[in-house]
């Protein structure tokens, strides 16, 4: 029987049980046997959030990271002489799935391709970013030198990335309960101010480091990194869709996300109790605004609510920039979403973007078999990187563009082919925005 998460109800004392989630694993030995396995993935080492199990393994493994699904037998309130599920049809699927186990098999795979192969034979772009540091809202007024951007990208053969500012910078911190929660209401043109400065900082990191700006989907095949012009969310347009115009003509803005950390008004996010019940009629407004523009629209931090009337209103491919999967049923205000949520992206023809802060994700495979669960939800043309880079609370795995050829060499451990792992480290993005912005 499949353990549900969502009931709470414990199965029968002696019963065969199915139980899949996430491995919360204490301590540093290099092969374990009992751990506790989460709903969900967890915020920080060692740390177990919501529901929990305890599992011992039937035999030793290597410390297992991300999603598992284990069988075993229920006894005295936990999975006892598990093993690794093979649900029917295993010996027909294909080879990344049976590899995204990770350590809890071993199967001979040969490498028949590098990372620097996968680069090679794609345009690695990363769907969201900070890098630089941009999403410091005293380093942009401060005026002074950012860190660097163009050389890592150059290290590790990132074509593009999304250079996203901050646009609700300064109305946000991280509260007693750990979360991030808007802590004051801006003054009115605050935003509106505070993002020409932010544009303008960017632009300045593009000409100073040698970056080129993308303005149409040729440029994605230009030599050397260049930059998307991205905002995490629109609250600068303070209600004025057509301050979409002036950001595209201004600042060649190409990627807007409509909401961040505070509810603005385009719609509700993760994070807070919902006021609009999703998206509202401006944010619908804006949408059709950046489908006749050719401005990707990018759905991350908002409500599944506000996915769901976006999908309706969108008639080009939409992007979720970037998150993970929840498990079985997420804790409310979680940044996580469910297999709902990306199927409603991936119907439009667009992306979601997988995160990788070290608490979901402690390795590079842990990552790449995070990817492969999105892929199961979504499909393979539907997944792609958004590394939050210099915007996690806490360490990431990905911290640097220098890390791109690795990241692609975990994929293929994951037994994802050359041209499908590709399309995760940018090719899918590259479509989209196509789609989105021109030729």
């Amino acid at each position: 029987m499949d353990f549900d998460w969502r009931s709470g109800a414990r199965p029968p004392e002696g019963a065969t049980v199915i139980l899949a989630g996430h491995a919360v694993v204490l301590g540093g030995a290099a092969r374990v046997q009992r751990f506790l396995l989460a709903q969900e993935p967890p915020c920080c080492p060692g740390c177990a959030p919501g529901a929990s199990i305890e599992v011992r393994m039937r035999d030793a493994v290597p410390p297992p990271g991300g999603g598992l699904r284990l069988q075993g037998t229920w006894k005295d309130g936990m999975l006892t002489d598990a093993r690794l599920d093979r649900p029917p049809g295993w010996s027909g699927v294909s080879r990344r799935r049976a590899l995204m186990a990770g350590p809890l098999i071993c199967l001979p795979a040969a490498a028949r391709a590098s990372g620097a192969d996968v680069l090679a034979a794609t345009t690695p772009i990363d769907i969201h970013s900070h890098a630089g540091g941009i999403a410091n809202a005293n380093r942009m007024r401060a005026g002074g030198p950012f860190s660097q951007v163009a050389a890592p990208m150059r290290a590790g053969g990132m074509a593009a990335a999304c250079l996203a500012i901050t646009a609700d910078a300064g109305t946000h911190q991280v509260m007693g309960d750990g979360r991030i929660h808007p802590f004051r209401d801006p003054a009115p043109g605050e935003l509106y101010e505070y993002a020409q400065l932010a544009f303008a900082r960017v632009h300045a990191i593009v000409r100073d480091q040698g970056l080129r700006i993308v303005t149409r989907g040729a440029d994605l095949l230009g030599h050397g990194p260049a930059a998307i012009i991205a905002s995490e969310g629109a609250d600068f347009l303070e209600g004025r869709p057509d301050r979409v115009d002036e950001a595209l003509a201004k600042w060649s803005l190409r990627h807007l996300q409509l909401v961040h950390y505070r509810i603005n008004e385009l719609g509700d996010i993760q994070t807070e109790a919902p006021v609009h019940g999703g998206l509202t009629d401006s944010g619908a407004e804006v949408i059709r605004r950046c489908n006749r523009l050719g401005i990707v629209v990018d759905v991350a931090h908002g409500t599944f609510d506000l996915v769901k009337r976006a999908v309706t209103v969108t008639t080009k491919p939409l992007v979720l920039s970037h998150t993970a999967l929840a498990g079985s049923k997420p804790s409310r205000f979680t940044r996580l979403i469910v297999p709902e949520d990306a199927k409603l992206v991936a119907a439009t023809g667009g992306v979601i973007g997988v995160w990788p802060p070290e608490s979901s994700f402690p390795t590079l495979d842990a990552l790449a078999a995070g990817m492969a669960r999105m892929v199961d939800a979504a499909g393979i043309d539907h997944v792609g990187l958004g590394s939050d880079i210099r915007g996690l609370t806490g360490p990431s795995i990905f911290p640097d563009y220098d890390r791109t050829p690795a990241l692609a060499d975990a994929l293929l451990r994951a037994g994802f082919s050359t041209a499908d792992a590709g399309k995760i480290m940018g090719g899918n993005y590259a479509r989209v925005f196509q789609a989105c912005v021109g030729a």
